[in-house]
């Protein structure tokens, strides 16, 4: 069929919509546009019950098949690249990975999944709570699968036999049908007990009644033991578990739904499972309880508590109402906290405790998620400011101002500083948020940073950390950024309906089915080409070469200094002049021709400016990567850089500035050379100006680790740039060491890797002007590259070694090399020989000469 596309608008997210024509449920021609309709109108009642939660996803890209052929599924965990950045997300440990998993907690995350294509969704009995970590189970779910020669009926009756059970222990449940063959049972926990317990339970819950009706039920895993029988399976119960969400589509023949039922309907002798439409039918015009019989139980299970009268304790508030005595204080003291209601807002308070801090409060799951910040927020976007996540707040304290009275927790004035509402641009949970916040037009952000303004809270600790580092988070002032979401129309056309909450621009006369719709056109400001050919008009000459930083310690840093990433990238001197850009890598090289995508820099610098930076390739989540970076490096040809750059793009990211509208700043102290590239760089979507951490180096450092960087280096603030010097203004401090080498051999592998190379020999200058043997490395590359570089080390081969210590065992077999190429390896430790311990290949360095090689420490 042919492709088909759209631009929706759902809840102000800007969403790509395409196939919207293609047949997902062949047996009923139900159109993936039906089923995103589905998602988006049924969105209200199911949120609720998958929010927070790590969602797996069921995908049909292809559509259903049948019950003899069902069709190419692929079950999903991880989230890949291409996830929109305000899908709000959370890292979930595992044995031996970590997953990113999303979480529905919007309709417009429903919607991109339904896109994909995603027709079931799958959630445990848990949620995350504000700080990333897995709360203890809020509700326990029994499946009950009926083998052979049951009816869903039949499964029925054990229902209701569990029901009575819960009953017992004073505990309501609600049944949902599966929308597959059978019914899930839920009833909601006090959050009091782990996932094994529950566990335990709801097994000896299951032999309990497979002892009673023997005839009937059993609690076996084994499938020979099912034909006839109601199997009740416990295990869903599990951390690691996952049932299908309330209301998620089914993958099967008909788009059948799991959707929650009430005990009357399960009176019904006919009773079956419900499809797409009927299930819209039944929610249509109803609300609250009446529109979702789950609701009061997801009530119960989400506020998990109160004090005093409830039986149930252990919500997300128990903290604050543990620091709290209402009858002393006051704050508002809820007996439990909402269930979400999708609204984000947010308030900033002014608090005047033992020390003045400002109380950062975000809306989200039914309650505020806190934060402290001693500086306030920041006003100056090459500072960073530290922000201490506290307790959940109730939603209540959105409104509230006050005196807090001496003795109780935070005793002291509170004002409202503003308030409004936020938008979400990125929330991967306990780790990374980016909001934009738009307040009072009289607030304190309209008077600081302007009404609306973005905002990074970045994660510091780990879970390694004390309990108190890991409340530590750096709050950043974004500039430049695009909300994601506010996209305007610039033909100014009005949107039409294509579901509930979902638009669409006016596509005209010829948009109708099978058409192709239009997307929302949005004028593009193109960057002049990067060129390097003769008669073009090009910037001046080469630039200085850069400043380079000297390898120390945490003794050799200030108190005052400022702390920037170490990014494992090319670094990069950049010429804007005239509209044109010119790269040059650290050795000279002008390597404008290896990365085209970064001609955006012309756009992105308001005038002509020379910079410094490092050019870094990402990973899939956002890691540099300088195996990701080696082939743009090693490209030579126009054409191969500009298919590279399509599939492999760089960024560019910047954080010095040399020189602007031909006048030098170098001798500009370091301070105020930052100042000078913010107000000259508009950063864009591959060109960025990362903040500077002030004066913490033990926080950057662990912000470095958590975000798998090489290190930070530190700079003093009133240092001055020093073209081409190497400094102790600068300050270079890594996680693991690496080395800059010479390759001066290389040994054939063996068995497998026959006729390829083995293990390549290294070197590094010494203070007398030779070569010294520092050992040997053969892991880190690829057999592809191994096989390559044989044809590649032909015309460079000599007859002896450069090197005059290399041990005979290395030596023996071994293809020696003039001592022309560097290349960069990482290691554990320096041995008391001088060799590498555990040396690890990192990749070539075409940007250097064995000119830039220096003695290892201690050599000099």
């Amino acid at each position: 069929m042919a492709r088909t596309e759209t631009i929706a608008q759902v809840d102000g997210r800007r969403l790509r919509l395409t196939n919207l024509g293609k047949v997902l449920y062949p047996a009923t021609g139900t159109t993936k546009a039906e089923v995103i309709g589905y998602y988006s109108e049924i969105a209200a009642v199911m949120v609720p019950h998958c929010a927070g939660r790590p969602a797996t996803r069921k995908r049909w890209v292809n559509g259903v098949g049948t019950a003899a052929d069902p069709g190419q599924v692929f079950f999903t965990k991880n989230l890949d690249s291409g996830t929109p950045d305000w899908v709000a997300r959370a890292d979930l440990a595992h044995s031996d990975h970590t997953n990113t998993y999303p979480l529905v907690n919007d309709r417009a995350t429903l919607v991109w999944l339904a896109q994909m294509a995603a027709l079931e969704i799958h959630v445990p009995q848990w949620r995350f709570d504000s700080t990333g970590r897995p709360r203890h189970p809020d509700r326990i779910v029994f499946d009950l699968d009926p083998g052979p020669g049951v009816s869903l009926p039949e499964v029925a009756e054990v229902a209701r036999w569990i029901r009575d059970v819960l009953a017992g222990l004073g505990w309501d449940c609600v049944p949902v049908t599966s929308g597959s063959k059978g019914i899930h049972l839920y009833a909601p926990l006090d959050g009091g007990h782990d996932a094994e317990q529950i566990r335990g339970l709801a097994r000896e819950l299951a032999v309990s009644l497979e002892a009673d009706h023997p005839d009937v039920v059993t609690a076996q895993m084994a499938k020979v033991a099912r034909p006839g029988k109601v199997f009740i399976d416990w295990s869903q119960n599990h951390p690691n578990k996952t049932t299908v969400a309330p209301y998620s589509l089914r993958g099967r023949e008909h788009p059948t739904v799991a959707v929650p039922r009430t005990w009357t309907e399960l009176e019904d002798p006919g009773l079956r499972q419900l499809e797409m439409t009927q299930v819209l039918e039944r929610v249509a015009g109803q609300t609250g309880d009446f529109a979702d019989p789950m609701a009061a139980l997801e009530r119960r299970a989400h506020a998990m508590g109160t004090t005093g009268t409830s039986d149930i304790a252990g919500d997300a508030l128990t903290s604050y109402r543990a620091m709290r005595d209402p009858a002393r204080t006051p704050e508002p003291v809820p007996d439990v906290s909402p269930l979400p209601d999708g609204e984000r807002v947010f308030v900033i308070q002014e608090h005047h405790a033992s020390r003045l801090h400002w109380d950062l409060r975000l809306a989200d799951d039914g309650v505020l998620v806190s934060w402290a910040v001693p500086k306030g927020m920041p006003t100056d976007p090459t500072r960073q400011h530290l922000a201490v996540q506290t307790e959940d707040h109730p939603m209540e304290y959105l409104t509230f101002s006050g005196t807090i009275p001496r003795g109780e927790y935070g005793a002291g004035e509170m004002t409202i500083w503003d308030t409004g509402t936020y938008e979400v641009l990125k929330w991967r949970v306990g780790a990374e948020l980016i909001v934009a916040l738009t307040g009072l037009p009289d607030g304190g952000l309209a008077s600081s940073t302007g009404q609306t303004s973005t905002f990074a809270l970045i994660h510091t600790g780990s879970r390694a950390e004390t309990p108190e580092e890991k409340r530590h988070w750096l709050l950043h002032l974004m500039t430049g950024r695009t909300h994601a979401g506010r996209s305007e129309d610039p033909a100014g056309r009005a949107a039409v309906p294509l579901a509930a909450g979902i638009s669409t621009p006016d596509t005209g006369p010829d948009s109708g089915p099978g058409a192709r719709s239009r997307a929302l056109p949005t004028p593009v400001r193109r960057a002049p080409p990067v060129t390097t050919r003769a008669g073009d008009r090009a910037p001046e000459g080469r630039p200085p070469a850069p400043m380079l930083a000297s390898p120390g310690s945490p003794a050799d840093v200030g108190p005052d200094w400022a702390m920037e990433m170490k990014w494992d990238g090319q670094r990069c001197i950049a010429r804007v002049a005239g509209g044109t850009v010119r790269l040059w890598a650290r050795s000279g090289r002008d390597i404008t021709a290896s990365y085209p995508e970064l001609a955006e820099l012309a756009d992105a610098v308001k005038g002509d400016a020379v910079l410094d930076g490092e050019v870094v390739a990402l990973t899939k989540d956002g890691r540099p990567s300088f195996e990701l970076l080696q082939p743009r490096m090693q490209v030579s040809r126009e054409s191969e850089a500009r298919s590279l750059a399509a599939r492999r793009p760089v960024h560019l990211m910047l954080f010095d500035v040399l020189e602007v509208a031909g006048v030098p700043v170098t001798d500009e102290p370091y301070r105020r050379r930052r100042e000078i590239l913010s107000d000259q760089v508009r950063p864009s979507t591959r060109i960025q100006v990362p903040p500077a951490f002030e004066g913490d180096l033990d926080a950057a450092m662990k912000a470095s680790r958590t975000w798998g960087l090489e290190g930070v280096v530190a700079k003093r603030p009133e240092g001055r740039y020093l073209p081409g010097r190497r400094s102790s203004g600068w300050v270079k401090l890594k996680h693991t060491e690496s080395v800059e080498v010479v390759v001066g051999g290389w040994r054939p592998g063996q068995g497998g890797r026959a006729g390829s190379v083995g293990g390549l020999l290294l070197g590094v200058p010494t203070a007398e002007g030779g070569w010294r043997y520092v050992g040997r490395v053969g892991t880190g590359f690829s057999e592809k590259e191994t096989r390559a570089w044989v044809e590649r080390f032909a015309p460079l081969e000599i007859s002896e070694p450069p090197f005059d210590d290399v041990p005979a065992p290395d030596a023996r077999g071994a293809h020696w090399l003039r001592p022309e190429q560097v290349a960069e390896v990482e290691f554990g430790e320096w041995s008391r020989a001088g060799r590498l311990r555990h040396p690890r290949w990192r990749g070539w360095r075409s940007d250097l000469s064995v000119a830039d090689l220096r003695a290892p420490d201690g050599e000099r």
